[in-house]
């Protein structure tokens, strides 16, 4: 005869033993401070830019996949510009993400021709809004942070990834944003930039700023 009482225990025990071993267990978030970036350029025309990345930080977390092909972080940061006199301005915050591909070359300031700082790799140029991607090895896509609504000539609804600006300074601020990376087999990396493109009446030019290269495991 089976002792019930006996059966019941050592069936609860086994479970609290399963959930112990760590099997189905998520592993700890890590927080990543980073040191952003700072460049400074002058136009054509005299005029100084200056473009920062202050207060960046990651948090990698693991992924709603649960499998190795799956990636997750938290992303937060401000991008700041400074101009020598009043222009008209706009300010593109996003991030890099590479899946095994070197994305920590280059000097800070890209000026849209991202071959010379990707070691021969050259993210999608016209870049998407939202940090939802899929990479597989040797491959590397941008983002952009902002997605704005705005009406056109006629009326239809249009999203930009820029803020407009008119004077001397202008900044984005970010906070927990996510990037999720699906099918990466190998390692991956991040990197935040921002462009801010200026006009004046005598120069029209796009300055970027890079941040440190963070992995995403």
């Amino acid at each position: 005869m089976f002792d019930l009482k006996k059966l019941a225990c050592t069936m609860i025990a086994t479970a609290t033993a399963g959930l112990l071993s760590g099997g189905g267990v998520a592993s700890a978030d890590t927080f990543v401070p980073l040191p952003g970036g700072s460049v400074t350029e002058t136009l054509g025309d005299g005029t100084s830019v200056t473009v920062r990345i202050v207060g960046e930080s990651a948090t990698i977390g693991p992924s709603m996949g649960s499998t190795p092909l799956h990636r997750n972080a938290w992303v937060s940061g401000s991008a700041q510009f400074e101009l020598s006199a009043p222009a008209r301005s706009t300010v593109q915050p996003g991030y890099v993400v590479g899946c095994q591909v070197n994305i920590g070359g280059g000097g800070a300031n890209a000026g849209g021709d991202y071959s010379s700082d990707w070691a021969g790799q050259n993210p999608s140029a016209g870049g998407s809004l939202g940090g939802d991607l899929s990479l597989g090895p040797g491959q590397a896509k941008k983002f952009y942070l902002l997605d704005r609504e705005s009406p056109d000539a006629f009326g239809a609804e249009t999203h930009l990834p820029s803020n407009s600006n008119t004077g001397t300074t202008g900044s984005v601020t970010w906070r927990n944003s996510t990037i999720g990376l699906a099918g990466c087999a190998g390692y991956a990396q991040a990197r935040v930039f921002t462009e801010v493109q200026v006009e004046t009446d005598g120069a029209k030019e796009i300055v970027t700023v890079w941040g440190q290269p963070f992995s995403l495991g």
